[in-house]
C-alpha cells in the first residue's frame, strides 16, 4: 500500500514552478515559496484528529501588504502558484508515503459566493481531477473541501 503515487508520474507540469523551501527535516510539514512578484507563501500540512495518516493542507499567504492569510492577491501568479502547489503535494507525499487522505478548502471572496463550494474549491478541484493518480486515489468535494482518499 505504500509508495503509491499521489501525482500521476506523467504528469508534466505546464508551467515553471517557484522555487520551494522545504522543512529542515525531510518529515517536515511547512513548506515556503515566493512568487515572482515577491509575496510569501507557506504551506502547511496538519494532521487529521480521527486519522494521524490523513491531512490538512492549509495555504497561506504570509505577506504585510495583506490584511489576512486568505487574501485574495490576484497578481497574475495564479498558474505558477498552483504548479507550486502541485509539486509541493508530490514532495510531502514522497516523505510520508503512508498519508491516506489530504484535504483542502478555497476560501470565499469577500463578495461571499453565490455558491455551497467557493470559486476557489471550484479550481481546486478541476486541477486536482487533472493531476491526481486516479488508479490509486479517489477524489471527490465534501462541501466546501476536495478530499483526496487511497483507495482501498
Amino acid at each position: 500500500m505504500d509508495g503509491l503515487p499521489l501525482i500521476k508520474t506523467d504528469f508534466e507540469s505546464p508551467c515553471v514552478f517557484y522555487t520551494i523551501k522545504k522543512p529542515d527535516i525531510e518529515s517536515g510539514s511547512t513548506y515556503y515559496f515566493q512568487t515572482g512578484s515577491g509575496l510569501s507563501y507557506q504551506v502547511t500540512f496538519g494532521k487529521k484528529k480521527n486519522n494521524y495518516l490523513g491531512n490538512i493542507v492549509n495555504f497561506s499567504v504570509i505577506s504585510e501588504e495583506y490584511e489576512d492569510e486568505y487574501s485574495e492577491t490576484n497578481r497574475g501568479e495564479v498558474y505558477s502558484i498552483i504548479c507550486t502547489m502541485i509539486e509541493v503535494l508530490r514532495i510531502y507525499h514522497e516523505n510520508h508515503p503512508y498519508s491516506n487522505s489530504y484535504e483542502f478548502a478555497g476560501e470565499f471572496k469577500d463578495t461571499r459566493d453565490e455558491k455551497e463550494i467557493s470559486i476557489r474549491t471550484r479550481l481546486y478541484y478541476r486541477v486536482a481531477s487533472r493531476v491526481i493518480d486516479l488508479d490509486h486515489w479517489e477524489l471527490h468535494l465534501d462541501g466546501n473541501k476536495v478530499v483526496i482518499s487511497r483507495k482501498h
